[in-house]
């Protein structure tokens, strides 16, 4: 079984989801895959959640209550959304594996640290043994990793994260992990009659103006 983790740390959803991961049984399996979101929206011509003033507000509130019922800390970085690109290529100098994963998110969502430029990363970077991170984050074979990462994430059809892929089959978000862990669990659940006619069912296009 095939188990990509598709994440960027600027979702606080990838953040509480990758706490539910490391509980999974098959985590060590699960390779996490590093993208750019924006790139992904842009592609599909679609705004972040944060973009959007109502859901903004909304998903802000449901995320303190969602972490609270969950037992996980969440403390919100300076300013959100920022520009994850400095974090994502850090992770990818360090390696992307679970160590590097857990650091950064703790260090942005956790912590409640910047991380939206190298400068505010030193530290973090010492951390994870990447001693100069300016020169680490530009090389242009970190910066052609995430490119190829994020291409093979639309490739696959990913439109958000957080998104386990689990043999090419797509489970997207926080709120879905009962559903991904049950497949993960028994994979011939995705074969159920009534839930294979769902993926042939016909849209209806309303044209009325």
């Amino acid at each position: 079984m095939a188990l990509r983790w598709y994440f960027d740390f600027v979702s606080p959803y990838a953040y509480l989801h990758w706490q539910k991961l490391k509980a999974l049984p098959q985590f060590a399996r699960i390779q996490p895959v590093p993208i750019a979101l924006g790139a992904v929206l842009h592609h599909l011509g679609n705004l972040g959640p944060a973009e959007i003033p109502a859901k903004r507000c909304f998903i802000y509130r449901q995320l303190a209550w969602t972490a609270a019922q969950e037992g996980v800390g969440l403390r919100f970085p300076p300013a959100h959304p920022f520009n994850p690109l400095p974090a994502l290529r850090l992770c990818i100098a360090a390696g992307s594996g679970a160590v590097a994963v857990d650091a950064i998110f703790d260090w942005i969502w956790l912590q409640g640290r910047a991380a939206d430029d190298v400068g505010t990363l030193e530290a973090l970077a010492a951390q994870l043994g990447v001693d100069d991170p300016a020169t680490a984050v530009s090389a242009l074979d970190v910066k052609e990793a995430l490119r190829r990462n994020t291409e093979a994430a639309i490739a696959a059809g990913v439109f958000g994260v957080p998104t386990l892929s689990i043999d090419g089959e797509l489970f997207w978000g926080n709120d879905a992990h009962p559903l991904m862990a049950a497949v993960l669990d028994d994979p011939l659940l995705l074969e159920q009659p009534a839930w294979q006619a769902l993926l042939t069912l016909p849209v209806a296009v309303n044209r009325s103006r």
